[in-house]
């Protein structure tokens, strides 16, 4: 009866963990491994000395994956092309009803935020990770890195700032974004360069994330019209048995495209005023294999 209590709890806070996790490493299997740690480290712990869980479990799993974060970001510093983090499903429309906590949870999670966090140091992605994602008070952050609370005030400060500065400022507006993302799928799947240059602000930027795997730019591509013409063409090229699915990725609207009812890529837009001010493309077969096939 006590492990079954034990592994409620636990699952109680999966989510949470995980959350905590892929926001530190950007790579959904990497997350799944630290939680899995966390649940041996909880399952062996004396869990009559816990007095709360959830502090507790998030505390090992944020020292997992500072751990886990320094080791994978040296086979970062060797990836081929541009790096994007893997798509991460999301629905917090169904869990979270608050719209500012929604908007707080969706925006650390975008592919623009979690780029930036790939430039703090391991400690800095901690502290913004619990203090600007999950709120967490300076006091409960500096006891679970057992830092002090100046220390971690200063980092959170350093990390808030670099973030602010790198950062794009885009609409989080789901229903507009996922209008742009139809609209866009109607242009490029037509081969309309005119409906796509549009849909483009002028200094659009499409970045590409293949791992040197699959087809896609190996370098940053900017002006809508290299972006127009390369998304034209790689829809000429087209994918064998293609489909088409929209789906919420990474807090917003994506478009995952199908071949043969397996994911091949994953599209998602940045917005601001009316225009795609960024496009992301992952296509590394390696980071499409927790999206489900249809």
């Amino acid at each position: 009866m006590a492990t079954d209590t034990g592994t409620d709890v636990f699952e109680e806070h999966r989510p949470v963990l995980l959350g905590v996790a892929y926001r530190m490493l950007g790579r959904v299997a990497d997350a799944e491994d630290v939680v899995q740690e966390a649940w041996l480290r909880w399952s062996g712990a004396d869990r009559g000395e816990v007095r709360e869980p959830r502090g507790y479990l998030v505390r090992v799993t944020t020292r997992l994956a500072i751990d886990r974060l320094r080791q994978v970001k040296a086979r970062n510093e060797a990836y081929v092309g541009p790096w994007l983090p893997e798509p991460y499903a999301t629905d917090f429309g169904d869990t979270v009803p608050d719209t500012a906590e929604r908007a707080v949870l969706a925006d650390s999670v975008s592919l623009a935020v979690l780029v930036v966090l790939e430039s703090l140091s391991p400690l800095e992605r901690a502290v913004f990770v619990l203090r600007e994602a999950f709120g967490y008070p300076y006091a409960d952050i500096a006891a679970m890195l057992d830092r002090g609370e100046a220390a971690v005030r200063q980092l959170s400060g350093r990390a808030r700032r670099h973030v602010e500065e790198r950062r794009p400022r885009y609409e989080v507006d789901p229903g507009r974004r996922r209008e742009l993302t139809e609209r866009f799928l109607a242009a490029a799947g037509e081969g309309d360069l005119e409906g796509l240059l549009a849909l483009l602000a002028p200094d659009v930027r499409l970045v590409g994330d293949s791992g040197g795997k699959s087809r896609a730019p190996l370098r940053v591509l900017e002006s809508a019209d290299k972006v127009g013409r390369f998304l034209v063409g790689a829809a000429r090229k087209g994918v064998p048995d293609p489909s088409f699915r929209l789906m919420e990725l990474n807090g917003g609207p994506a478009l995952v495209v199908l071949s043969a009812g397996r994911p091949d890529s994953v599209f998602q837009l940045d917005v601001h005023d009316g225009r795609i001010q960024a496009v992301y493309i992952i296509r590394n077969p390696d980071k499409l294999v927790s999206l489900p096939a249809v």
